[in-house]
């Protein structure tokens, strides 16, 4: 179920994804996408601002893991590259 900041974040943003009738219906993963692939600068920054930008950044790293991907190449190498700098890779625990 989504949260209330993204449910009125995505309802207000139609645009992005038109072809759903049910917002509540969503999820996270589908509003990332949705909104990186077709938002604007502003409507990405606002859905960090309520995610959070190292959950934006694994739901996409999971996202262009895969190998069907739903990214335009041209934003999955943006967005790539905006992650790596600004939301690094959680880092484990050394055992030394």
């Amino acid at each position: 179920m989504l949260s209330e900041p993204l449910y009125d974040f995505i309802s207000k943003r139609k645009h992005l994804i038109w072809y759903v009738k049910d917002y509540r219906a969503l999820n996270e993963e589908a509003i990332v996408e949705a909104t990186l692939n077709y938002g604007d600068w502003n409507d990405v920054q606002e859905m960090i601002r309520i995610l959070g930008i190292a959950r934006v950044a694994e739901i996409f790293r999971v996202q262009v893991s895969r190998p069907r991907k739903n990214y335009r190449s041209e934003v999955s190498h943006y967005f790539s590259l905006y992650f790596d700098k600004y939301a690094a890779y959680p880092t484990t625990p050394s055992t030394g």
